[in-house]
């Protein structure tokens, strides 16, 4: 049977709003922007899927049973995203069209 990953002193499960508390100390200290550890799914999400995890494979590890859950709910865009994208499309309709060698947000 598989246990509590994370314990009190009587070993039952931790509130959850304690982990959150002791997440957000550990930010503060660390001078880091203070988020919701629940923002840290969509950052997973977001990041594997720039780098192309397939959507699938995401869902899964994130326990979606649709990858289009996952797509509308956890995958934002980042900057540099709608650049890249405006680059892909110009080379797609106008192959000889000079290629930007100016990288993305997401890429520097």
């Amino acid at each position: 049977a598989a246990g509590w990953m994370f314990t009190d002193c009587r070993g039952g499960p931790v509130h959850p709003h304690a982990i959150s508390q002791a997440f957000e100390r550990i930010a503060r200290r660390a001078g880091v922007p203070v988020i919701r550890l629940h923002d840290l799914r969509h950052t997973h999400a977001t990041l594997l899927i720039a780098a192309g995890v397939p959507v699938k494979v995401v869902s899964e590890r994130l326990g979606h049973a649709m990858p289009s859950f996952t797509i509308d709910t956890y995958q934002h865009v980042l900057p540099g995203m709608q650049a890249d994208a405006a680059r892909v499309f110009l080379q797609l309709v106008s192959p000889d069209a000079p290629v930007s060698r100016e990288k993305s947000e997401k890429t520097r």
